[in-house]
């Protein structure tokens, strides 16, 4: 499967971990997660909101690192977090089990655009094809493991149609 264009920690300005604890792949979930903020539809936007992104979870929650392992802007990019091979701090009981990947933006009203939608079906078809992800992986919107409206309404009936999905 062709992989998309994925713009690497050092691409966008990434601080340093404070900590990271390694993660046996292939993952089980794909959890889909929206970050309820801003959209960017160019590079420079996105690599602003990415570096405020790590900021707030380290900052202000303390975390070690941006809390997603991808997270995907409506620029048609993938943004590396905390990547393949790192725990995140995405939703619990289910970091060291799937992957976090989170759009930016807010999409309550909205479903992503066309370019951020066909960005994640590329990287969840890559994680297969290179063994990241199981290929009987479970597809599931935040909401389906916790106590929260992410990820948005507008974007959970949608991925709810998807392949793999399950609430």
């Amino acid at each position: 499967a062709a992989c998309p264009t994925i713009i690497s920690r050092a691409q966008w300005g990434a601080r340093i971990p404070r900590c990271q604890s390694g993660v046996a792949a292939p993952m089980k979930y794909a959890i889909i997660h929206h970050t309820a903020w801003q959209c960017c539809t160019t590079l420079e936007s996105c690599i602003q909101q990415m570096k405020h992104i790590q900021n707030y979870h380290m900052d202000n929650k303390g975390w070690c690192d941006i809390g997603y392992s991808f997270l995907i802007g409506e620029d048609g990019n993938v943004y590396e977090g905390r990547g393949w091979n790192t725990e995140g701090a995405h939703t619990s009981n289910y970091n060291t089990t799937g992957y976090g990947i989170s759009f930016m933006g807010n999409f309550t009203n909205v479903a992503p655009n066309a370019a951020a939608l066909a960005a994640v079906k590329n990287l969840l078809c890559c994680a297969v094809s290179k063994g990241y992800l199981r290929p009987d992986y479970v597809l599931k919107g935040h909401r389906d493991l916790g106590t929260t409206e992410c990820p948005g309404s507008s974007f959970y009936n949608l991925i709810k149609k998807w392949p793999r999905f399950h609430a």
